[in-house]
């Protein structure tokens, strides 16, 4: 039925406006006491309290770091028929051959696990026996846009909440006093934004972008937190003027939040991200001080040290704001090896910073990008092309099986075939392990229920501990 006026203006207008007047006490209220950040109740049981995503922007090639096949040596150089999506599109479904490329990092087994990885990551390779590797991860769209997209929202066209806001929004914040959800350097490109926005979701749960990728870790602040003399008490008291005014509007709800964020983490953020209380031994451990680790070391510590703080979910990103990704080698694969001693260090120096804290146990770290690489040379060249096929990602902590691999790419590496998991299973299975059913984690919008796996995705219980 269509109302010709509002419901707001039926109750302005009739009963001499009492019941707008009833309804704005009440929503006031209601506004003054409630807050749509506080922890809430999981579903049931969790395994872990938080999640530091560590997005290798562009995509890592797996059969170079950690999906080991012999039989990209035995058979490199050879010309193979690979008709994946994207030979597809690119030749007119008519088909190539492809030359096999091998890995050009030596790989050997590691730890007490036996677990193969490759040297392009050798300090992580220290920490193989904590690690839950997933081989046979596929996903949706076959460039960096889609499936960046799809990594963080569960679409690659539709605008959707991101998963960090999912989490925020079924779980709450930990700590008032800090954003419950934060983007350290995110990328302006490939969906930028909208890979830590809210879509329909309340904008309280919104994430808060620190830095930007590829900049300075300098820029990795919150602006102007140390500003003096801002009248909150005086905003405070118009917000709620006009929330008695337009009860009920969610934007201005929105920015009184915000506001009254913003006020308290003037008192706690910047303690929070002020890394000179940290020990030499520490910043030594994140790679901190020399010049091609320092960035991402530094940010990898303000990771740590905002979920000792409370915050529900950070990311970090790897990656700049160019047109092609850091990790996106289609030519000169050689440069995966100076992104990786970037990274490397400051990953080893998380993983161990966690662990002997003991916040690994209730500690979700994930890493891994948009897809993998292809195992043939592009266009017989120097670099791998993407892969949304099959792929390697690993965690950590948080309930899964340490020191253990699930799923299976074919013999060349190139599409998941045994225990595949979907981007929506991953995703279902990390809402899991922090107690929340991604069948029931639902916000009603435009006549329906949504959520972040839409009408797909289960729990890989093989990976949990």
């Amino acid at each position: 039925m269509h109302l010709p006026i509002s419901r707001r203006d039926w109750l302005t207008r009739t009963g001499c406006g009492f019941g707008a007047l009833a309804l704005a006490g009440l929503s006031t209220a209601e506004a003054a006491t409630a807050n749509p950040l506080a922890a809430k109740v999981s579903h049931f049981p969790a395994k872990a309290k938080r999640v530091i995503f560590l997005f290798m922007q562009g995509g890592v090639s797996h059969v170079d770091s950690y999906d080991y096949k012999p039989r990209l040596t035995k058979d490199d150089g050879k010309l193979l028929a690979f008709d994946d999506a994207r030979v597809i599109a690119n030749t007119g479904n008519k088909g190539s051959s492809q030359r096999v490329m091998k890995p050009l990092w030596k790989f050997a087994q590691h730890g007490q696990s036996g677990r193969w990885a490759s040297d392009l990551f050798p300090t992580v390779n220290d920490h193989l026996d904590k690690l839950t590797f997933l081989h046979s991860l596929h996903t949706e769209g076959v460039a960096h846009g889609p499936a960046t997209l799809f990594l963080h929202c569960g679409s690659t066209n539709f605008v959707r909440p991101s998963m960090g806001s999912w989490a925020l929004y079924g779980l709450g914040s930990e700590n008032e006093n800090l954003p419950g959800f934060v983007s350290i350097a995110p990328s302006s490109g490939n969906g930028g934004a909208r890979n830590y926005g809210t879509a329909f979701l309340p904008a309280v749960y919104q994430g808060t972008p620190l830095g930007k990728a590829g900049g300075p870790a300098s820029e990795v602040v919150v602006r102007n937190v140390r500003g003096e003399g801002a009248p909150f008490e005086l905003l405070r008291e118009l917000h709620a003027e006009q929330l008695k005014r337009t009860p009920g509007d969610a934007e201005l709800e929105a920015v009184a939040n915000s506001y009254e964020l913003a006020a308290r983490m003037q008192a706690n953020a910047p303690d929070v991200l002020d890394l000179t209380k940290e020990t030499k031994e520490t910043l030594a451990l994140y790679g901190i001080g020399d010049k091609a680790t320092d960035t991402f070391g530094r940010e990898c510590l303000m990771a740590r040290r905002l979920c000792e703080s409370g915050v529900r979910f950070v990311q970090v990103t790897y990656g700049d704001n160019t047109a092609n990704p850091a990790w996106d080698q289609h030519s000169n694969l050689p440069k995966h090896g100076d992104h990786a001693h970037a990274v490397d260090k400051p990953i080893s120096g998380l993983l161990a910073d966690l662990d002997r804290r003991g916040l690994l146990k209730d500690t979700i770290v994930w890493w891994g990008g948009e897809f993998g690489r292809t195992p043939y040379a592009e266009k017989n060249g120097t670099g791998r092309d993407h892969n949304p096929g099959g792929f390697t990602v690993w965690l950590a902590g948080g309930g899964f099986k340490p020191g253990f691999a699930f799923g299976a790419t074919d013999e060349f590496g190139h599409l998941a075939v045994q225990d595949k998991v979907h981007m929506h299973d991953l995703h279902a299975t990390i809402l899991h392990q922090l107690g929340l059913d991604h069948e029931k984690l639902t916000f009603r919008y435009a006549g329906r229920n949504f959520r972040l796996t839409d009408v797909h995705g289960r729990v890989v219980k093989e990976m949990l501990a």
